[in-house]
C-alpha cells in the first residue's frame, strides 16, 4: 500500500505545497535551522510552520524509504527491519495494557502506520492526531485500503492545543513525535488533560544523552544536522524529558533508553558500512540512487524545483543520526511509561 515507485515518489514531493512554491518553502525551512545559522527561538516560536513545511517536503521520501511507519526500532539478531518495527509498536501496546474496546490517542501519528498496526494488534479504536493536512489525507486513504476506517481515524490539530474534552482517552502514546513540540511540559500537560485518571501514556522520545557535550563542536554539528533533517526545534535531553513529564503531573512507572541494549544498532539501516537487500532504499547506496533519481526527475520537470535539496537535507540527517548513534550522544528511543493519578 505504500508508495513504492519512482513516479509515486515524484508525485508526492511537496505534499500540499503548490509545486511552484516548493523551492521557496525549502528556502524558508532551511533558514530556521542552526546548520544554516537559524536560531532555536525562531524554530520554537514558528514550530507549526516549520514542522508542516518539513512533513510536506519529506513525507514522500519517508514513505518511499521506510513504508508506513516512520520510526526506528529496538532490533534483535536475525530480525528484519520490518519485523522490528512491528514489534516496537506491539511493545508499546503491551506496556499500555491495551484491551478490546479501549479508545486510544496516537499523538503525532504521521500517515498512520503505527495506529493501524496497534489497532489491529489490540482490537482498540485509535485516533491519530496530526497537524499536517497532506499526511492526514494520505493516512485516510491507507486506512480505507487496509479496511480499518471503522476503528481508525485522524483529527487535524496541534498537539499543544488538542480539540478534545478532559478525560477522553483510555490510553495515549507518541512514537518519535513529541520531539517536535516547542515545549515538552506544555505538550505533556495536554496529553495529561485528555487522558482518563488512572490511565497511562507511553512514548518513544528523540533525545540527546548524558554523553552529549554542548561545548564539543562535533557534537553540536551532529545535533544541528539531526534538527535540520528532521524538523526539530531543539533536541531535549533524556533528563529534561523525564522531568517534563513529572512537571506535567504524571507518575513515572518506568523509563529506559532502549538504545542502550540494542543487540543490533538502531541506526543500522542508515549505516554506510552496511548493505541490505530487504531495506535497500535506506542504505547509503540506495539513498545515493534515490538522490540521483530525484535530481533527474527535477531536471525533466516531473518533480518540483527544490526536490533535490530536500533529498540533501534528509541525507545530512541520516549522516548525523548514524554519527550520533555511534558516539552514543543521541537516541530515538528513550522510552517512558507514565500514569495519570486517579486523584489530583
Amino acid at each position: 500500500m505504500s508508495k513504492s515507485g519512482t513516479l509515486d515518489l515524484a508525485s508526492g514531493l511537496g505534499g500540499k505545497i503548490n509545486k511552484e512554491e516548493v523551492k521557496s518553502a525549502v528556502d524558508e525551512y532551511e533558514k530556521y535551522h542552526g546548520y544554516y545559522g537559524g536560531k532555536e527561538e525562531a524554530r520554537k516560536s514558528n514550530y507549526t510552520d516549520m514542522v508542516n513545511k518539513y512533513y510536506d517536503l519529506a513525507t514522500s521520501f519517508y514513505e518511499y524509504g521506510w513504508g508506513e511507519s516512520f520510526h526506528f526500532a529496538h532490533r534483535w539478531n536475525g530480525e528484519s527491519l520490518r519485523e522490528s518495527i512491528k514489534r516496537h509498536e506491539h511493545f508499546l501496546a503491551l506496556q499500555l495494557g491495551l484491551k478490546p474496546g479501549m479508545k486510544v490517542l496516537d499523538v503525532g501519528c504521521g500517515i498512520g502506520g503505527p495506529l493501524r498496526e496497534i489497532a489491529r494488534f489490540s482490537s482498540t479504536s485509535v485516533i491519530g492526531l496530526n497537524n499536517n493536512e497532506y499526511q492526514i489525507t494520505r493516512g485516510k486513504e491507507l486506512n480505507r485500503l487496509a479496511g480499518v476506517s471503522g476503528t481508525c481515524d485522524f483529527v487535524k490539530a496541534d498537539f499543544m492545543k488538542m480539540p478534545f474534552d478532559n478525560n477522553t482517552f483510555d490510553a495515549v502514546y507518541a512514537i518519535e513525535a513529541t520531539c517536535h513540540a516547542p515545549d515538552a511540559v506544555g505538550c505533556y500537560k495536554e496529553i495529561y488533560r485528555v487522558l482518563k485518571p488512572g490511565q497511562c501514556f507511553a512514548v518513544y522520545e528523540w533525545c540527546i544523552t548524558d554523553h552529549y557535550d554542548p561545548n564539543n563542536a562535533t557534537h553540536k554539528r551532529i545535533k544541528d544536522e539531526i534538527e535540520l533533517g528532521n524538523g526539530l526545534p531543539d533536541i531535549r535531553s533524556t533528563r529534561q524529558c523525564l522531568q517534563a513529564v513529572k512537571d506535567a503531573g504524571f507518575e513515572v512507572v518506568w523509563d529506559k533508553d532502549l538504545a542502550e541494549d540494542c543487540p543490533l544498532p538502531w541506526y543500522l539501516p542508515l549505516d554506510p558500512s552496511r548493505f541490505s537487500l530487504s531495506s535497500f532504499r535506506l542504505t547509503s547506496v540506495g539513498r545515493m540512487i534515490t538522490h540521483t533519481m530525484v535530481k533527474a526527475l527535477e531536471y525533466v520537470g516531473l518533480a518540483p524545483q527544490g526536490s533535490e535539496r530536500v533529498s540533501n537535507f534528509l541525507e545530512k540527517a541520516a549522516e548525523g543520526l548514524v554519527e550520533g548513534g555511534k558516539k552514543e550522544i543521541f537516541t530515538p528511543m528513550y522510552f517512558f511509561l507514565a500514569r495519570k493519578p486517579l486523584s489530583e
